[in-house]
C-alpha cells in the first residue's frame, strides 16, 4: 500500500439523525433555525421540516427519514394542544413508536412551568418536555445522553414497541423540572 493513499475506515458516522419541526398551527421558523444550528454544533445531522407541518406530512417524513430523535418546537402558545395530537400520530406508527421524541418552546398561552402540562405531555408519549425560559444545557444534556444511532439500531426491538411506562432508562433520564427549550424575549434575545 502506498503511504500517500488515504485510508478509509468502515466506522459509522458519529451523531444522530434528527428531525426538527413545528406543528401545523405554528408558522415560526427562528426557533427551528436555532435548534438546527445547536444540534449541528453538537455533531448531529438535522432535517428541518420547517413551519406549519401537517401531522400526516410529519409522520410520513419521519417514516422515510427514520430519525434517531424528533424535536417539536412551538412559539405560538398552542404547542401543548397540538403536541398531544401529534404524539398520538407518531406513537401510532409502528416504525416511530419508540423513536425518542421531545417537545419544547412556548407550549401554552398562560406561561411556562405548569407541572400538570409537563406530566400530561410525558404521559402522552414524549420523552422530554422543554418549556420556554430555561437553560439550553438541559436540552443538550438530554440529547447527549441518547445512545449513538448505531447502538440504538442494534438494540431496538424488531417491532419497536414502546416500554409500558414510556420512561427513559435511568442513565438517560433528566429531572422533569429541568426539561426546557430556550425561547426569545420580546426583543428577540434568547434566554
Amino acid at each position: 500500500m502506498n503511504q500517500l493513499e488515504p485510508q478509509r475506515g468502515k466506522a459509522e458516522p458519529a451523531g444522530l439523525d434528527v428531525v426538527v419541526t413545528t406543528m401545523a398551527s405554528d408558522s415560526h421558523t427562528w426557533n427551528l433555525v436555532f435548534l438546527q444550528l445547536l444540534l449541528e454544533e453538537l455533531g448531529h445531522r438535522v432535517t428541518n421540516l420547517g413551519a406549519c407541518v401537517p401531522d400526516e406530512l410529519l409522520v410520513s417524513e419521519c417514516r422515510r427519514i427514520e430519525p434517531d430523535l424528533i424535536v417539536l418546537s412551538s412559539v405560538n402558545g398552542h404547542g401543548y394542544h397540538d403536541g398531544l395530537r401529534v404524539i398520538q400520530a407518531l406513537r401510532a406508527c409502528p416504525e416511530l413508536a419508540a423513536t425518542p421524541t421531545v417537545i419544547g418552546g412556548k407550549l401554552g398561552i398562560a406561561g411556562s412551568g405548569e407541572p400538570d402540562r409537563q406530566r400530561s405531555l410525558l404521559a402522552a408519549g414524549y420523552d422530554g418536555v422543554f418549556e420556554e425560559g430555561r437553560s439550553v444545557a438541559d436540552f443538550r444534556s438530554f440529547v447527549g445522553a441518547l445512545p449513538p444511532a448505531a447502538s440504538r439500531a442494534l438494540s431496538a426491538p424488531a417491532d419497536r414497541a414502546l416500554p409500558a411506562d414510556r420512561a427513559l432508562p435511568a442513565d438517560r433520564a433528566l429531572p422533569t423540572a429541568a426539561r426546557t427549550l430556550p425561547t426569545a424575549s420580546a426583543s428577540g434575545v434568547l434566554r
